[in-house]
């Protein structure tokens, strides 16, 4: 019989590999950009609430950036129709191009970056978080992340569930807890 903290080792090491492609990006190979354009805000005002949010059809469509080895960034892809959402799925062979272009900051970064209205949104960020977000919209904030890929975020999921953080931030570099899970 394993002791529980050998296995924790070895889920641990499971994930860890299973992540790799995420978690090591690749040099962008030349000339391959991705254009990111504006996407114009299609969510409701804040006074609108969050009850307007509640068909596929009132929410802006998720376009996700990705490389096309990640196992967790499909599972979070998903995570994200299964709510609700529409996607737009990009594979590309390295994602940090998109996340400068972005403004993400690199304490923040994960494995994949999406555009949803006019938001980004890094990493396993659950999609009530998201659904918050647009209901809200909160002043002044460029996006939200969940950093690294903690145990238990959407796409992450497994034997148990690690504390983590949906960070806020602005594009001064400003960032804040939206929330803790």
């Amino acid at each position: 019989m394993i002791s529980s903290s050998i296995f924790r080792v070895l889920v641990l090491g499971t994930v860890a590999l299973t992540a790799a492609g995420c978690a090591k990006p690749q040099p962008e190979a030349s000339g391959a950009s991705v254009a990111v354009a504006e996407t114009p805000a299609s969510a409701p005002s804040a006074d609108a609430g969050a009850a307007s949010l509640a068909s596929a059809e009132e929410l802006p469509v998720v376009h996700i950036y990705k490389t096309p080895t990640c196992g967790c960034c499909a599972e979070w892809v998903t995570h994200i129709e299964q709510a609700g959402f529409q996607t737009e799925v990009q594979d590309l062979p390295n994602v940090s191009g998109v996340k400068q272009r972005l403004g993400v900051p690199e304490d923040l970064g994960s494995c994949h970056t999406a555009m949803v209205g006019d938001y980004v949104v890094e990493g396993h960020v659950p999609a009530d978080a998201i659904r918050r977000l647009l209901s809200e919209r909160p002043e002044g904030v460029a996006g939200i992340a969940v950093p690294g890929m903690p145990m238990g975020s959407p796409g992450m999921e497994g034997p148990w569930s690690d504390p983590y953080d949906v960070i806020a931030f602005r594009r001064n570099g400003q960032q804040f807890v939206f929330e803790s899970r």
